[in-house]
């Protein structure tokens, strides 16, 4: 239940005067009355009610039905309605083979879940009825409304597009369930006994998060909510195996911040938290022979607000993870305060051309006027797009090209994201095109400005959305703090990061090294790079932008792979396309 709108007026003060004019003991108060106002905007609940047992005596190779009946009601006032589902399961929820089949207490003897009334196999079903012509009645799904086999897995069973009413005397919506089963001759004597759970959830697109069984010698990988886009495969892990990188997410969910990996469903481990390709440790054979494989799940985080202009760094908690969208696409980034004591995007950025180039200036929210077509900030979209730097170059250049619709080459590259040509469906290895590894840029579309910056500077303009900046570059000069004196331009780096997060700042040569910026909430991924229009490293190496010119033709970035990190100690050519990391500052 959510609280909101509390709203307190002045603190109630007693006031006391003294003074020769006023007769001795006398006390005058003046009163103030707070105004005390909580507003619950979306209430929805639901409760069952039991008419009789659901239990009975079977003779063998007969049917009976309705075998007790429950009645759910649902009290919701969500404009977007609710669904109902359903699951079958014995013991554990949703473990083991056999869950939805009825267990024999004694000889562990089963019975199926079927919808025969005749034949060689002992079977159990469910059904459940609405009142259709009530004011809130359910609309019934999957053919519930007659005696159907009991869900192996969380199945819709009913619906209702909008909410009911709610309060003291609000009717509500409900709905009956009851059930049947059919006793083979040969069944053996005993008392079978198993369980249906039934989940409301709204709105009515909304699907129960729970758990998966992951088959033996598997990582496997789910998408854990509604309308999530995208699928992935297996990862496998041998007999032999104690570690394993895990894969970067294909899996993306509108209003929603990827923020790495959950071994629980219901993200109640919260010490189980994985960066999307962090390497993980464990014993040979944990996941393999006769013990499960290891289910993980995409936990999201739901947009809190904009990323444009945002001020809340400074009141979040070290560690502590929200999420935010660019008004500029509606894509949305989980985001993380580090242990510099800034917020950092911990999602890679996946700003893209789309239709025309975005030859109206559209996305150019957060640009320097240096970046002419992509280039003017939001209440003044450029037109001009004669002369502006591409945002990848294939032929392998720094020199300016037009980018409108007579250059499709040289739009955003769309390895990811949209793209379902080459997104791929069910990845299976660390080499495809994974949506957590973002859009590539080049240094002058990183920094949104195509002049020619020597060694040492830097630029606070960039790509990222308005009040995040491109992180400092060139360890070896220091970039601690530049613009400290200037909360507007305030920029971290790379390097100091990894000095807070217990590096050396510099270059350094152990898997413990990687493994620091690519643990939750840190979560940089092997993302490569692009030269000459293709993408290479992708899946071994980590390419990221800083802000800082090495000379007039070459900048510093940030480098890992499994066993090294260099925060930015390298550089190498502006026109090479690497991923970008948006920073915002901490104060």
């Amino acid at each position: 239940m959510k609280l909101s709108n509390i709203a307190l007026g002045g603190m109630v003060g007693l006031i006391v005067v003294a003074g020769a004019s006023l007769a001795s003991n006398v006390v005058k108060a003046d009163d103030v009355i707070d105004d005390v106002a909580i507003t619950i905007p979306v209430s929805c609940t639901m409760t069952g009610t039991g008419q009789n047992t659901h239990s009975a005596n079977v003779t063998n190779g007969t049917y009976e039905d309705d075998i007790g009946t429950t009645t759910l009601k649902v009290l919701c006032n969500d404009s977007e309605g609710f669904s109902i589902y359903a699951i079958g399961f014995t013991g554990d929820q949703y473990t083991g083979e056999d869950h939805t089949k009825l267990i024999g207490v004694a000889n562990n003897q089963k019975i199926a879940t079927g919808t025969a009334t005749s034949g060689s196999v002992s079977n159990w079903a469910m059904k459940l009825e609405t009142d259709g012509t009530a004011t809130y009645a359910l609309t019934l799904d999957n053919g519930f409304g007659s005696y159907s086999a009991v869900p192996d897995s969380y199945t819709k069973v009913a619906h209702k597009d909008s909410g009911t009413d709610v309060g003291t005397s609000a009717v509500g919506s409900t709905l009956t369930t009851t059930y049947a089963s059919f006793i083979a001759s040969n069944q053996v004597a005993d008392t079978y006994s198993g369980k249906v759970k039934y989940t409301m959830v709204h709105p009515a697109s909304e699907t129960p998060l729970h758990p998966e069984t992951t088959q033996a010698g598997q990582i496997c990988y789910y998408p854990n909510g509604s309308n999530v886009e995208g699928s992935m495969g297996c990862q496998t892990i041998s007999a032999s195996a104690t570690s394993a990188t895990l894969l970067a997410s294909n899996f993306s969910r509108e209003g929603y911040g990827f923020a790495g990996w959950s071994k629980t469903f219901d993200y109640s481990d919260t010490t189980g938290y994985l960066g999307p390709q962090e390497t993980i440790t464990f014993t040979a054979g944990e996941y393999t022979g006769d013990n499960p494989g290891l289910s993980l799940y995409a936990r999201w985080i739901k947009s809190a607000g904009s990323l444009q202009g945002w001020t809340g760094c400074s009141s979040l908690a070290s560690g502590a993870v929200t999420a935010l969208t660019d008004q500029r696409d509606n894509q949305t980034y989980a985001i993380a305060k580090l242990a510099d004591g800034n917020c950092w995007m911990i999602e890679n950025l996946r700003l893209e051309n789309t239709g025309t180039d975005n030859a109206n200036g559209s996305l150019a929210q957060g640009y320097g006027g240096q970046f002419a077509g992509l280039a003017d900030p939001e209440n003044a979209w450029a037109n001009n797009i004669t002369t502006v730097n591409s945002l990848y170059s294939t032929d392998g250049s720094d020199s300016t090209i037009n980018i409108g619709t007579s250059n499709a080459g040289y739009r955003f590259p769309r390895y990811n994201h949209d793209n379902t040509s080459s997104r791929a469906s069910t990845p299976t290895a660390n080499t495809v095109a994974m949506y957590s590894y973002g859009n590539y840029y080049t240094w002058a579309a990183a920094i949104a400005d195509t002049t020619a910056y020597s060694s040492g500077d830097y630029n606070t303009t960039s790509i990222c959305p308005t009040g995040w900046k491109i992180p400092l570059g060139n360890a070896s000069t220091g970039d601690i703090e530049q613009g400290a004196s200037d909360a507007a331009n305030k920029v971290t780096g790379f390097s100091y990061l990894d000095r807070k997060m217990g590096g050396t700042g510099q270059s350094q040569s152990t898997a413990a090294d990687s493994l620091r910026w690519r643990k939750y909430p840190v979560n940089f991924v092997y993302s490569g790079y692009v030269s000459s229009g293709s993408v290479s490293n992708r899946g071994s190496s980590g390419y990221y932008w800083s802000s800082t010119a090495s000379s007039s033709s070459r900048a510093y970035y940030l480098l890992l792979d499994y066993s090294s990190v260099n925060p930015g100690t390298y550089n190498n050519n502006k026109h090479y396309g690497r991923t970008v990391r948006c920073v915002a500052s901490g104060s």
